[in-house]
C-alpha cells in the first residue's frame, strides 16, 4: 500500500501541521507569561515582607525597595504582554505565589537568622527568575513576538542585576549579623 500525498495535499498538511506547532509556542509562551506574573506577585509580596522586618540592615533594605519598584513594573510589563496576547494572569496561579509567600515570611519571622537566611533566599528566588525570563526570551522569539522578547530581556537585565547584588553582598551582610549577635543589647535578627 502506497500512501503518496500530492504536492497540493502535502503543502496543506506541513502547513497544518506549522500551525499546529506555532499555537503550541504561543499557548506555552502565554502560560510562561503567567507563571511569571504569578512568580512576580509572589516576590513583591516577599520582598515587601521582608523589607518591613530590615531596621538594622539598611544597605540590604534599600537595595530591597529598589527591587520592590522594579518588580511592580515587570509584573506591570506582564500584564501588558499577556493583553498584547489575547490572555489574563492566572487568578490561581497568583493566589497560589502570594499564598506561598505568605508561609515564606512567616517562616522568616520563626528564624533568629531571618536575616542571612532571607538574603540567601532571596538569591535562590532571582537565580529562579533569571531562569524563567530566560525561557520566555527563546519562547518569544520563537513565536516572532519581539516586544515580549525586549521586555523580557530589560527585566532579565533587572533579575541578574539583583542576584549579583545579593552574592556580593552575603559575606558582608553575614558578618554584620554575626557582629550583631555577639554584641549584648544589639538585636541581630532584623
Amino acid at each position: 500500500m502506497n500512501l503518496q500525498l500530492s504536492a497540493p495535499l502535502g503543502t496543506v498538511a506541513i502547513s497544518k501541521l506549522r500551525e499546529s506547532i506555532m499555537t503550541t509556542k504561543h499557548e506555552n509562551l502565554v502560560s510562561w507569561l503567567r507563571d511569571a506574573h504569578a512568580m512576580e506577585q509572589q516576590a513583591e509580596q516577599m520582598l515587601t515582607a521582608q523589607k518591613e522586618r530590615l531596621h538594622n540592615y539598611p544597605k540590604l533594605r534599600t537595595r530591597i525597595e529598589k527591587h520592590i519598584e522594579e518588580t511592580v513594573g515587570q509584573r506591570e510589563t506582564l500584564e501588558r504582554a499577556l493583553t498584547r496576547l489575547g490572555s489574563e494572569p492566572s487568578t490561581l496561579k497568583d493566589m497560589s505565589g502570594k499564598l506561598m509567600a505568605f508561609g515564606q515570611a512567616m517562616g522568616g519571622m520563626m528564624m533568629s537568622d531571618e536575616v542571612v537566611k532571607g538574603a540567601m533566599s532571596g538569591y535562590v528566588f532571582e537565580t529562579l527568575e533569571i531562569a524563567s525570563y530566560t525561557v520566555l526570551i527563546a519562547a518569544a522569539k520563537a513565536v516572532g513576538d519581539t516586544q515580549t522578547q525586549q521586555d523580557c530581556e530589560a527585566i532579565l537585565q533587572q533579575e541578574i542585576a539583583m542576584a549579583d547584588w545579593l552574592r556580593e553582598h552575603l559575606p558582608e551582610l553575614s558578618q554584620a549579623f554575626l557582629d550583631r549577635s555577639d554584641t549584648p543589647g544589639l538585636e541581630a535578627k532584623r
